[in-house]
């Protein structure tokens, strides 16, 4: 089944890409949810005019987001936690903390935007997070979680 999605869907594409989809789930969850629409003939007429239009548009909004991703150069950030025995943490360290730690360094992020290899962290030491500023504009950062001084 071809749809055009409206929205952003994880794992799935941006707004306004053609997706071919399984039947059931085009037809009970992305149709009714407003998630898209069937990809008729005069439905993708519309889609690639819209597109056209957008392109001048969309070349401002990649250049601002290029700017947001050249702050996190040279930025350096340290999340610090509880620890217990060795390099183990009390809790974890997600992508709402790392979100709290732009935040207070002055470069906002939200934190679905912002995902770290593996999930959660349990351990101290130096991770990776990958943060979308637009669906062409994607930066890896480095990170360091070290243990709270007591």
């Amino acid at each position: 089944m071809e749809l055009i999605l409206k929205k952003d869907v994880e794992n799935l594409g941006f707004a306004d890409d053609l997706v071919t989809v399984k039947n059931g789930y085009g037809r009970n969850f992305l149709i009714p949810h407003g998630h898209a629409t069937l990809a008729t003939p005069s439905a993708k007429k519309v889609l690639a005019e819209t597109l056209k239009q957008r392109a001048f548009k969309e070349k401002k909004v990649i250049e601002d987001a290029q700017k947001e991703a050249d702050k996190l150069n040279g930025l350096e950030i340290k999340i610090s936690a509880k620890t217990g025995e060795g390099d183990k943490l009390f809790g974890s360290i997600n992508n709402a903390n790392l979100a709290e730690a732009f935040e207070k360094e002055g470069v906002s992020i939200e934190k679905k935007f912002i995902s770290i290899a593996g999930g959660t962290i349990k351990r101290t030491g130096n991770y990776e997070a990958t943060i979308r500023f637009h669906r062409d504009v994607i930066a890896n950062f480095s990170f360091d979680v070290v243990a709270e001084a007591n």
